[in-house]
């Protein structure tokens, strides 16, 4: 199903089943997905305005270049999804869940993440500038290249995670749990020098 709403407010999506829709373009203006399931489906440069994902599920979707607005994704769960380009502004992401999928280049700068998970996905040049990650699990992530400076990652998990091109210098790390081969690539983009011991 193709939408051809140029856009949609203050409808009840509460607890919808979404299997492989396409909305291109479409203003979600204060919509309730509360428990909104969706599968293979597909939003291209829409725009969500305080859209309520609460303990949503998304597998296997994708959200292209759109922005969300004040939007609340408490417990939401994504799944293997697409949000490459996308830009979250004054969003409310507790205890939300990300397994798989590629957040490339996602705006997600001054972001409150703390407690969210994020296991093996792609946020490959992604802004999380001021981004407060504190106690978060970025585990087996693609994060080279990602914009970090400001961020608070106090007591977070970034083991496994891809971490070249990262600047360092400008971000909180403490208590932060990290590998030995990530050691080695935040010490070098330091300045400092590792050589192995004899």
């Amino acid at each position: 199903m193709t939408s051809i709403e140029d856009a949609i407010k203050g409808e009840d999506w509460y607890g919808r089943d979404l299997d492989g829709v396409e909305y291109t373009g479409v203003v979600f203006d204060d919509v309730d997905m509360t428990e909104l399931r969706s599968s293979g489906a597909t939003f291209t440069e829409c725009v969500f305005r305080k859209v309520r994902f609460n303990v949503s599920e998304h597998t296997d979707s994708a959200f292209v270049n759109c922005r969300f607005e004040s939007c609340n994704f408490f417990d939401a769960t994504f799944r293997r999804c697409k949000l490459t380009g996308s830009s979250f502004h004054a969003c409310e992401f507790a205890l939300l869940t990300v397994e798989g999928g590629n957040w490339s280049f996602a705006g997600l700068s001054r972001a409150e993440l703390r407690g969210t998970t994020f296991e093996g996905v792609r946020l490959r040049e992604a802004d999380l500038s001021e981004a407060r990650c504190q106690e978060a699990r970025f585990e087996g992530c693609d994060l080279s290249a990602a914009l970090l400076e400001g961020a608070d990652l106090s007591a977070a998990s970034i083991a496994g995670s891809d971490l070249t091109g990262v600047d360092p210098s400008g971000v909180v790390l403490r208590g932060t749990v990290i590998d030995e081969r990530q050691a080695v690539v935040l010490a070098e983009a330091l300045g400092m020098v590792v050589v192995p011991l004899p």
